[in-house]
């Protein structure tokens, strides 16, 4: 489908005015440099639409690419009407003239994604920012948010709101179904503001260049993002489902692999009661560890049967029976989890399925980054991001056995952090098993409450809203646990169904305030706060590669000098994150420069509302690590050039503008994958 550019014009004409002040004339032959700085210049972002002009006021010529970044050379008043004199390099080549409503002041390269709806209300965009404090300042933060949902939604079907509402858009609600993950919508961080320590408050646009709809709810049956993140998507005339079990199979989980098999065939039978059989599918991928640490350990991932439907469900099951536990023990107790899950997101066939889940059923931790025999560049952070850009979520159920306890904190915050979703907890089970019987017993119950309680919501719902069933006064606090966790599974998929099928988009807005917290969570005295966006970075195909291969250098020179020259990493990984987030262009032109031949870390590191990891490290923190805490550093850096190479190859999440420049496609590589 083509992009329709032609009605975003009128909605994006005003969204420059007021960044900035404007004189009455300036321009030279080096970029301006931002207000306060001594190294960084003044950019701004285009919008669809935008055209080069030779002299203000003059003829349009060439169309520019949409979200193109360029430098600031020199601002004109020309007939009351703001120009931009504007280049996209730092060295003056090109140079042309941009009306300054065609394009956005922006400091920094951070974008927003909806976070995972299940848990969260819908996000609302205040035309104030003093409104959204109101908000925050309320006592009956839940009912003031109640109330002016309802509101917006009276005047959104009366044909539009009167102009002292506080609310500009709103994310659509759980009958429309949740923004795709995949479809492809800008919403950049043009301000922030920290007044409360709960959460920050953003000053934000929201842009959908597939969006045809008027007004600001976000719902549309115009665009689908094909061929511009988003393709490859499954019919939406009915909802197909994907469960794949990762399985360890090492000594110790043999009684698991039979309550799987049987909890498997107990699935088919409900869905297939339910007129389901052709829709769900269940696939099974083992894993073990290192074949050349403990060669007789048979495999280290092996898929024992590929997605299949309750049409094929004897192979599946002829499949699962051949499956047994190993007969030696592994190098360690730790398992090759990581790679069991990689296994799974990569070689099994997702793409026929809207809700896609993997469990994984294990009682050991993954193995750390440090071990030798790590079978791929991989850490929890890495793997649960991959799954997340194929829409993924991960479900790890993790059997707590004595012989493992003093693995059992390391293997719970690896397996939390790989399962993050939205509403502000992760989607790990834990299971204390003190013996083998006893915890396939308990580990029985509680899987057959999560399927079914995720089957209640996704086939028994003919809608998107989250019901909680009736809890049975008899259950188990396991088995009431699992409910919980079902039921928002899922009431979750049934969103990103929804979504897909309603084809609904982000909300367009001019400029709003949001906050990046769950307000109605703030009620609560539950100290985890639910987050409502998710934080990457826009870069072009050419600005990853320019990561890439300066991390690579910077990795392999790190490896053969880890004790003379630690500092020299340190300065040179850091430098090459800092200078992707606030100016990728730069970056891509210069990648060899330090941050210290530029002016110092604080031109980089202030004012950026949020910040990787390593940026919020010191030097002092790198020398305090010993020689095994830097490896394991290292190796985390290397698992995200892994993950760059698949962002590299996952066609279905870029964005494409310019037919003509592949180098130029735009991809959202959130901020936890920059090192």
């Amino acid at each position: 489908m083509p992009i329709k550019y032609y009605s975003l014009k009128i909605f994006l004409m005003f969204l420059a005015l007021g960044f900035m002040l404007w004189p009455s004339e300036s321009y030279g032959a080096a970029p301006l440099l931002m207000q306060g700085k001594k190294t960084l210049y003044q950019k701004v972002i285009t919008h669809p639409g935008a055209a080069r002009y030779d002299s203000p006021g003059g003829q349009p010529g060439g169309a520019l690419l949409p979200f193109s970044v360029l430098y600031v050379y020199g601002r004109k008043m020309e007939e009351g009407r703001p120009w931009l004199s504007c280049a996209g390099n730092t060295a003056g080549q090109d140079m042309f003239w941009l009306p300054a409503q065609a394009a956005s002041e922006w400091k920094q390269s951070l974008v927003l994604l909806f976070s995972p709806r299940g848990g969260r209300r819908p996000l609302m965009f205040f035309k104030e920012k003093n409104s959204l404090i109101d908000i925050a300042a309320n006592e009956n933060i839940g009912g003031s948010l109640n109330r002016l949902a309802g509101q917006f939604a009276e005047y959104r079907a009366g044909g539009g709101a009167p102009d002292d509402f506080p609310v500009a858009a709103m994310e659509p609600d759980d009958e429309e179904g949740a923004v795709p993950y995949n479809h492809f919508y800008l919403m950049p961080i043009f301000s922030s503001d920290e007044q409360f320590d709960s959460f920050k408050m953003l000053e934000v646009g929201s842009i959908d260049p597939d969006d045809d709809s008027q007004g600001g709810y976000g719902g549309s049956d115009q665009g689908s993002g094909q061929g511009r993140g988003g393709g490859g998507s499954p019919p939406l005339d009915r909802a197909n489902n994907a469960i794949a079990f990762v399985i360890d199979t090492t000594i110790s989980m043999g009684p698991y692999i039979e309550q799987c098999r049987e909890l498997t065939r107990q699935i088919y039978d409900r869905i297939a009661e339910a007129g389901q059989g052709g829709n769900v599918a269940l696939g099974v991928v083992a894993f073990r560890s290192s074949t050349v640490a403990t060669p007789d350990i048979e495999y280290n991932t092996m898929v024992i049967s590929p997605l299949r439907t309750a049409m094929d469900r004897y192979e599946f099951e002829d499949a699962l029976a051949q499956v047994r536990e190993a007969t030696v023990s592994t190098h360690a107790y730790a398992e090759d989890s990581l790679a069991g899950l990689n296994t799974a997101i990569d070689k099994l066939d997702w793409e026929p399925y809207h809700g896609r889940v993997i469990f994984l059923l294990t009682d050991a931790g993954p193995l750390p980054a440090e071990d030798p025999f790590n079978s791929i560049p991989a850490t929890p952070e890495t793997i649960f991001e991959k799954a997340k850009a194929k829409n993924i979520k991960i479900v790890p159920i993790h059997i707590k056995s004595p012989s493992g306890k003093h693995n059992h904190m390391l293997a719970e915050r690896a397996y939390k952090s790989l399962s993050f979703e939205g509403g502000g907890r992760s989607n790990y089970f834990d299971i204390e098993a003190p013996s083998g019987q006893a915890g396939a017993e308990v580990f029985w119950a509680a899987s057959d409450q999560i399927f079914r309680s995720m089957e209640a919501q996704i086939f028994s719902q003919p809608r998107g809203s989250y019901r909680q069933a009736p809890r049975n006064e008899r259950q188990s606090p396991v088995e009431q646990r699992a409910a919980d966790l079902g039921e928002i599974l899922g009431h979750s998929i049934r969103l990103d169904y929804l979504g897909a099928r309603n084809k609904v988009r982000s909300p367009r807005v001019v400029r709003s305030w949001i906050p990046d917290q769950d307000l109605s969570s703030l009620d609560s005295s539950d100290p985890r706060r639910i987050r409502t966006v998710d934080v990457a970075v826009l870069l072009t195909k050419n600005q990853l590669s320019a990561l890439a291969r300066q991390l690579n250098i910077i990795v392999t020179n790190a490896e053969k000098v880890m004790t003379e020259q630690s500092d020299d990493f340190f300065r040179n990984i850091l430098a090459a994150s800092a200078q992707i987030s606030r100016d990728p262009g730069r970056f891509s032109l210069t990648p060899q420069t330090r941050l210290g031949d530029l002016g110092g870390l604080s031109e980089f590191l202030d004012d950026l509302p949020y910040k990787s990891k390593i940026m919020g490290m010191t030097e002092t923190d790198w020398y305090s690590m010993g020689p095994g805490e830097q490896d394991s550093f290292v190796r985390a850096v290397k698992a995200r050039l892994a993950a760059y190479d698949d962002y590299d190859r996952d066609v279905d999440n870029w964005a494409k503008f310019d037919p003509g420049n592949d180098g130029e496609w735009l991809y959202r590589v959130p901020l936890t994958m920059l090192p």
